[in-house]
This record gives structure tokens, C-alpha cells and sequence, in this order.
């Protein structure tokens, strides 16, 4: 009788590979380069937090909180949806907190997508994007954005949506791009949402990090557009406005219905996020506005001196308008490819960064001619990134 062979993969988790940028994060500590790879500050959050998250666990709060979310920061999730972001959230029926961003997302796509369903989605798009379309049984349809402004065709975005589509994702300030998205841009997408009753799935993690340049540029919540509250699901996280990557705390907004299958969803993927650090999540977000502003200033320092290297060392980029990467074109650099540069980068300069194929789909043409470069570090890590860059002489 012969054995059958034993399944090592399903069919959906045959069809991505592991994270690439985490990769990276693991060939800088390999080969001891500097990491400007993974989206992770390596300077210490605000001490109030600290303070907040050292109080919550020893006021015992450290039991299972409620599945879908503490109510004091569930009420202060609430408040800052208003004051920041123009959008009126009941605390009770509409915000599930999550083990951060990652699993808000795929919890909602989860709750909300069918096998059979389409996913729209911008590319180049954050990794993460595609794979939580394929966990939820969904096809992902790209749509792309065009440098140098990252803008999106809408001829090209309207032909996209048919009878399959059920979601668009958007991620604005956009990872890896650094593009804002407009309002006029955001309207246009939610005239598609309206005409075609699709749902749409918005990242705003980077919402605080935007960079002024003169324009007055400013984060346009989807969900504050008209008609569009009841078809947005608003997802953000602690990790970057306040440097907590690691506290894994997020959350979905959403219209109660939305809200009740999420809630499904998110509690037999991890039941809660960390009790003490939901609780100490709201000192985070009551943190006043001196804060906010002084954020946006010191990642406007850090872009600088990013970009000040690249120029030396004569790297192309695009000039991000917010978030806190500089995408960089590599394609007159010689290297056969993305792979090729990055792998040369770290083992033989010593500085790891993200290759460009990760965020694009595998028959995009173009997608080797990229990589990322991370800027959310101390001026003394990109001062050692840019002695080893310039001591390997990598200008060509």
C-alpha cells in the first residue's frame, strides 16, 4: 500500500512567500549592517507612554480586556477620529482594537470578502496587501500608480471595477512611495465606491507623518468624505505616530454592521491585544498637539539628511510627501537587480534595505528597478549608514 505524502503547504500559503522586509531585518542582524529596511524607529517612544504602560501593569490590568477592545481607549479612539480626522465614531458599536494594523486588516478582509471576490489595489502597494487578499479567498486586481507623482489613471481605475469587486484598498501616506493622496484623488475613488457599492479599505497608519513643502498638504480621511462612512473601513495603529511598533496595538472603524463581523473574526484570530498596553494606548492619543507637531518636524530633519546621502552618493528617488521611506529607482546603478543591489548592499556596504519586488505584482515589468530605504532612525544610524555607503565608494 503506498503512503501518501503529507501536505506541507496549503494552496493559499502556497501562493505567497514570507515578508521580504522582515527578511532583511535578519540579514542586517546577520551580517551586523545598519538596517534602513524594516518601518521600526529605533529611538525610544514618548516617556509618557512608558509611564502609562508601567502603571496599567501594575494596576493589574493585565487579564483578557474585552475581545474587541478596551472602552477607555476605545473612547479615546473615538475622540481622536473626531478632532483629527472630521469622522463621528461610536466606541461601542464601530472601533474593534486589534493585535496592530496587520491584523485589522486581514480580520476585516476576513470578515468581509468572499471567495470569488476582487480586491482593487494601488501597486506599488505595502507587502501585506496582497497575501491578505489571498487569506480571504479574494483575487487581487492591480491597479498602478505612475511615477514621478505615484498618480493613479482613472480611465485605468474605473475599468477595474466590475461585478467582482467587493473592496479597493488604499494606504494614504503610502507605503513604500511616500505619496499623499488628494482629495480630489480620494473623491474620485469614492464616486467609484458609491456607483459600485464597494466597500473601501483604508490604511492610514502614517496619517501624522506629512511633510509641508510649502503645500499645505494635509491627510484626507476617506471615511470624512460624503457617503462614504458607511463604506469605509478605517484602519490604523499606535506603532508609527508614537514609535510603539512592538506594543502591537491597532484598529478597524466601521459602520456596526461591519463592526459585528470583524469583531467575529478578529477574536479567533488572537482574542485581544495586550490588556496593559491597550490601556496605556490612551495616553498615546490624548498626547496634545505639541506633540503632533513636533513629530512632523523631526521626520521632516530625518527625510532631509536621507535624502542629503542619497544625493551624495548619487542614488535616484522620489521625494516622499509623507510617511517614512525614500523609494529609490536603481535601474542606471548596473545591478542585474533589485535582489542583486540589496544583497551587495548589505553584505558588502553594510546598510540593508528593502527590494522593490515586494511591493509589486509579479508581472510588473518594472518592479526590479526599486528598493526602499527606511528614515525612521537616530541621526547617529544614518550617520553610519552614510560613512559606509560613501567608504564603499557606491556611486556610480
Amino acid at each position: 500500500m503506498q503512503t501518501r505524502a503529507i501536505k506541507t503547504a496549503s494552496q493559499r500559503a502556497d501562493r505567497f512567500q514570507e515578508s521580504v522586509i522582515r527578511e532583511m531585518s535578519r540579514l542586517a542582524a546577520q551580517y551586523k549592517a545598519v538596517n534602513l529596511a524594516q518601518g521600526l524607529p529605533d529611538f525610544a517612544c514618548p516617556p509618557e507612554l512608558k509611564a502609562a504602560a508601567s502603571k496599567a501593569t501594575h494596576d493589574d490590568i493585565n487579564q483578557y480586556a474585552i475581545t474587541w477592545g478596551d472602552k477607555l481607549l476605545r473612547d479615546a479612539i473615538s475622540a481622536k477620529a473626531a478632532r483629527f480626522n472630521g469622522m463621528t465614531v461610536d466606541p461601542d458599536t464601530e472601533i474593534t482594537v486589534c493585535c496592530g494594523a496587520t491584523e485589522a486588516m486581514v480580520a476585516t478582509m476576513m470578515a468581509l470578502v468572499d471567495v470569488g471576490d476582487e480586491a482593487i489595489v494601488f501597486e506599488p502597494f505595502y507587502e501585506n496587501y496582497g497575501p491578505d487578499a489571498i487569506l480571504s479567498g479574494a483575487t487581487p486586481r492591480y491597479v498602478r500608480l505612475h511615477a514621478p507623482d505615484w498618480t493613479f489613471d482613472e480611465a485605468e481605475l474605473e475599468a477595474a471595477f466590475n461585478d467582482k469587486t467587493r473592496c479597493i484598498i488604499i494606504n494614504t501616506p503610502h507605503n513604500p512611495t511616500g505619496k499623499v493622496f488628494t482629495r480630489a484623488e480620494l473623491e474620485t475613488i469614492a464616486r467609484l465606491c458609491r456607483k459600485h457599492n464597494v466597500i473601501c479599505i483604508t490604511d492610514e497608519i502614517y496619517e501624522h507623518i506629512v511633510f509641508d513643502d510649502g503645500q499645505a498638504r494635509k491627510h484626507v480621511s476617506m471615511a470624512s468624505l460624503e457617503g462614504m462612512a458607511d463604506l469605509t473601513i478605517t484602519i490604523n495603529s499606535l506603532s508609527k505616530t508614537y514609535s510603539i511598533t512592538g506594543w502591537r496595538v491597532g484598529w478597524a472603524i466601521a459602520r456596526p454592521e461591519f463592526t459585528l463581523s470583524i469583531r467575529k473574526v478578529h477574536d479567533f484570530l488572537t482574542v485581544g491585544a495586550p490588556a496593559p498596553l491597550q490601556r496605556a494606548g490612551g495616553a498615546a492619543i490624548e498626547m496634545g498637539q505639541k506633540y503632533y507637531d513636533e513629530l512632523a518636524a523631526e521626520y521632516t530633519d530625518r527625510r532631509r539628511k536621507m535624502m542629503n546621502i542619497l544625493d551624495e552618493v548619487g542614488i535616484d528617488y522620489y521625494k516622499p510627501q509623507g510617511a517614512y521611506y525614500l523609494f529609490s529607482d536603481i535601474s542606471r546603478l548596473g545591478h542585474e537587480s533589485d535582489l542583486a543591489f540589496t544583497k551587495y548592499m548589505v553584505k558588502e556596504v553594510g546598510v540593508a534595505v528593502v527590494p522593490g519586488a515586494s511591493f509589486f505584482s509579479p508581472d510588473n515589468t518594472h518592479r526590479h528597478d526599486y528598493v526602499r530605504f527606511c528614515f525612521s532612525r537616530r541621526d547617529t544610524t544614518l550617520d553610519a549608514a552614510h560613512a559606509k555607503m560613501r567608504a564603499a565608494k557606491i556611486k556610480l
